[in-house]
């Protein structure tokens, strides 16, 4: 998707962080005290960690400002906020990315209030966008817990098929899961972006 003059540049600019209903910006420090609070909640730990074991306060908001640094090539990580009112909603990161494999690992948190409203799923949809258009990446991987079929849809929406299964990788509640491996190509992502775009100027 090139951009053959100034206008053309500047709209790619503008809209790059954009989804249809959240805003990807860089972190803030008022954000890490909700980021704690979420990484360490058991409930949801479970889903992030796969092990629950709290922490004191700190080390997980270390882990989101590394995340966050921005300050390299092979990974990016940012706040979502909702667009209609700039409500901080969580946070997603691509890492790992490297020549000559150009692709990343993505991993999202979303506030436990804010599931199911679809933040997550245009979250993933727009930092995809970022890591294609903006980082140059082939393909995006992530892995999810089996068990948990919200998650897995909303990266299906997003576009990631499933291409593989570690069975029994991940202990959980005295007994083992299974991880489901996902991915998303380049191609892919284009071609579901065109229609898309077709869809909304119909």
């Amino acid at each position: 998707m090139p951009t053959p003059d100034v206008d053309a540049a500047q709209a790619y600019g503008r809209t790059l962080l954009l989804g249809d209903l959240v805003r990807l910006r860089p972190l803030e420090e008022r954000d890490l005290l909700h980021l704690e609070r979420w990484w360490g909640d058991p409930e949801w730990q479970v889903f992030q960690q796969q092990t629950v074991r709290p922490q004191p306060d700190g080390p997980a908001q270390d882990l989101f400002r590394r995340w966050s640094t921005n300050d390299s090539g092979s990974g990016v990580g940012f706040s979502i906020e909702t667009r209609a009112s700039g409500e901080f909603v969580g946070h997603a990161t691509l890492w790992g990315a490297a020549l000559p494999a150009r692709a990343a690992t993505l991993g999202i948190i979303i506030g436990p209030t804010q599931v199911g409203r679809g933040y997550g799923t245009d979250a993933v949809r727009t930092l995809c966008r970022y890591g294609f258009r903006a980082m140059g990446l082939h393909r995006i991987g992530l892995s999810v817990a089996a068990f948990n079929g919200r998650g897995r849809a909303a990266y299906e929406k997003a576009g990631f098929q499933v291409e593989g299964v570690r069975r029994e990788a991940a202990f959980t509640d005295g007994g083992f899961t299974d991880e489901v491996l996902m991915g998303l190509l380049r191609r892919d992502w284009e071609a579901r972006e065109a229609v898309r775009a077709a869809e909304a100027s119909a």
